[in-house]
């Protein structure tokens, strides 16, 4: 497909009175399932790399296509996206993994998906072809359409071309574990480590069978990786942090952690508000990992809903990005007045479904 196949069957469905989920690689279960009686559009033929200029750190690509597909052009030479998009193995695709707003563990370093993508292409309510951002790096005019998009779940429009800068790739990598007799003990450090000049690729924190566990990953040429470790293990103030194997990066982007038939939600928050989650999940079977510095908190268990009212409590907001279809967003939400506002100038008829 192209953007203008896709520009017309979306007309063709506004036209049809259908209201329409847009699919990419259908790796986030509870986003990619329709649901109230929408039809699913899908997108998984509107694949390609449109233009890849490796000197200038840029390519733009259809929506459709897979990150696993992008992530081998991008390494022949030698670059990548920092950002590390989730469930690459299990056929998630730019678009998708862009209206999810579902980062890796990478984001530590260089931010997520809202600053790498650079411009987009989307059909909006109307069957309208709109194009938002621009194919350079430093651009400043005009609203910011691309970043409206990054975790808009399809509910704006659909994307159908995406623009994104590029970084050269680290030459070489290293993981360290350190484990803490307790929750505070492991904040302390992850707060402290989050604030210092150390340049860590990602920095994760899970419990573990006694305490708690620390997960920091370095990046970068490989004869500074050993003087950059012990950098870092001089700065914990837990027992001396011991390298592991490096691999176990790809099981976290893949969410293998997250047993079968469960949902997973992706809760945003700070290290300050951990402890109180930590309370309130007593009692409740789950599983949870703490990525980002602890400002992101992945948490799986056998059914969502019972976790609205929790979250509600916390003053926390949840994204379902796996399970059953149902209701994706748990919590409150305070963007919902403005998210509201762009849905009526983008989708005044609501032919997608309610954010």
């Amino acid at each position: 497909m192209t953007p203008e196949d896709v520009q017309q069957s979306v007309a063709a469905a506004i036209e049809s009175g259908a209201r329409l989920l847009p699919r990419g690689g259908g790796s986030k279960t509870a986003l990619s399932t329709a649901a109230d009686g929408a039809s699913t559009l899908d997108l998984s033929d509107l694949s390609g790399v449109l233009e890849y200029l490796p000197e200038e750190y840029t390519f733009t690509a259809l929506a459709g296509t897979r990150v696993k597909d992008v992530t081998a052009l991008l390494a022949e030479k030698c670059q990548y996206l920092p950002f590390d998009p989730l469930l690459a193995e299990r056929g998630a695709t730019l678009g998708g993994s862009v209206a999810a707003g579902a980062n890796g563990p990478g984001r530590q370093r260089y931010g997520g998906a809202r600053d790498f993508l650079l411009a987009v292409r989307f059909v909006d309510g109307a069957g309208n072809l709109v194009r938002g951002g621009a194919k350079v790096v430093k651009n400043s005019a005009g609203f910011d359409l691309p970043k409206l998009m990054v975790g808009s779940l399809g509910r704006l429009g659909v994307l159908v071309e995406l623009t994104f800068k590029v970084f050269p790739a680290p030459e070489a990598y290293a993981t360290l574990a350190s484990s803490y007799p307790s929750l505070d003990a492991a904040l302390k450090d992850v707060v402290r480590l989050s604030q210092s000049p150390l340049e860590l690729h990602a920095l994760d924190l899970e419990p573990a069978e006694t305490g708690w566990r620390l997960w920091i990953r370095l990046g970068g040429l490989v004869d500074a990786l050993p003087a950059r470790i012990e950098r870092v293990r001089a700065f914990l103030s837990a027992a001396p942090a011991e390298t592991v194997d490096d691999h176990i990066w790809r099981e976290v982007k893949e969410l293998e952690w997250v047993p079968q038939g469960w949902s997973l939600i992706k809760i945003p928050l700070t290290p300050k508000r951990i402890p109180a989650l930590e309370e309130r999940l007593k009692g409740i079977e789950n599983r949870r990992r703490y990525s980002a510095g602890g400002n992101v908190a992945w948490l799986a268990c056998p059914a969502s809903t019972a976790l609205d009212p929790l979250l509600t409590d916390l003053h926390l907001s949840g994204l379902v990005l796996l399970g059953q279809p149902g209701k994706t967003r748990l919590g409150v939400d305070p963007g919902a007045p403005f998210a509201r506002r762009i849905k009526q100038a983008l989708d005044p008829d609501a032919r997608f479904l309610d954010l």
